[in-house]
């Protein structure tokens, strides 16, 4: 069999403008949704050449599942001290708790500045250094690549948040324990869907491609038990839409599912149960993540064709 050779090329010969050309190709909603793939967000509503005092920021957008403002700074060049002052001045400026500094080069003292300052920040910020890299087969089109350099520490992060404020109770260590080796586990799987930071919390939240609703994964201990649920947040008219077409969807989820309208709160509910969640025997995680896993993906492929 003939193999082609991977090559890497200039990324200017692809992108000769940082404003113009850069900066416009990620802002389409396919190449900002590979970058969210790329570090586990759900960006959406991107803005163009944000002014930010007497400057321009170069994209400012948002997670769809923390509405945390998210700020992107592009440098096709090696990483130098102005744009580093720059994405903290815009970060400040804007109130972004997410920041992205996406570069052709990251040098080491750079590197060095992200890692500290993920490390010296609180759970509420999160700085990312990312390369960006464009390769050709042959003579195939220019295929561009994002390497992560440094990225926030969600576990420590998560210890660090909780024990500034107060001491893990069992259920929270239990939890925490679950989500990161969901983690794992979801990595291992090759991301399906977007990882999300472990935290101490009962539920883990999955993008669906619509702000009017979200996937959760849910840990109910006391009924030993995990419900996947889909949320529809403030939308009566789509739940109904959606239960008149239940024998469709619940045909092509191949299962019986549960339907809550909760008429007396905003959200919806559409659920189904896993059992055999048991904090002190954890001999079926990887049987009970595995399987949540394959609902999500499921959940996702059947409800988006409602939305």
């Amino acid at each position: 069999m003939k193999l082609g050779k991977f090559k890497e090329i200039d990324i200017r010969d692809v992108w000769a403008h940082e404003q113009y050309d850069f900066s416009k190709w990620l802002a389409n909603e396919d190449n900002l949704k590979e970058l969210g793939d790329t570090i586990g967000l759900s960006l959406m509503e991107p803005e163009t050449e944000k002014l930010v005092g007497n400057y321009r920021c170069d994209i400012i957008c948002k997670d769809e599942l923390t509405d945390k403002t998210v700020l992107i700074e592009n440098q096709l060049e090696p990483t130098n001290h102005d744009h580093l002052g720059k994405i903290i001045t815009y970060a400040s400026g804007l109130d972004a708790t997410v920041v992205i500094w996406i570069v052709a080069q990251a040098r080491e003292e750079h590197a060095s500045a992200i890692e500290w300052l993920n490390k010296h920040t609180d759970d509420e910020l999160s700085f990312f250094l990312i390369e960006v890299h464009t390769y050709k087969i042959g003579d195939s089109t220019p295929a561009p690549m994002f390497k992560i350099i440094e990225q926030p520490n969600d576990f420590v992060k998560s210890i660090k948040a909780i024990s500034n404020s107060q001491e893990l109770n069992e259920s929270q260590k239990r939890r925490l324990e679950f989500w990161n080796m969901f983690n794992d586990i979801l990595e291992d799987r090759g991301k399906p869907f977007n990882k999300r930071k472990a935290t101490t919390y009962h539920s883990y939240n999955v993008a669906i491609g619509s702000s009017q609703c979200y996937i959760s994964i849910e840990l109910i201990n006391s009924k030993h038990k995990i419900s996947i649920s889909l949320w529809i947040k403030d939308n009566k008219a789509l739940f109904d839409s959606m239960f008149s077409k239940k024998e469709e969807i619940e045909s092509a989820l191949e299962t019986n599912i549960n339907w809550y309208r909760i008429d007396n709160k905003k959200a919806s509910c559409i659920c189904l149960d896993i059992p055999n969640l048991n904090f002190d025997d954890q001999s079926n995680y990887p049987q009970l993540m595995n399987e949540s896993i394959d609902w999500v993906v499921k959940f996702r492929s059947v409800f988006s064709k409602y939305l």
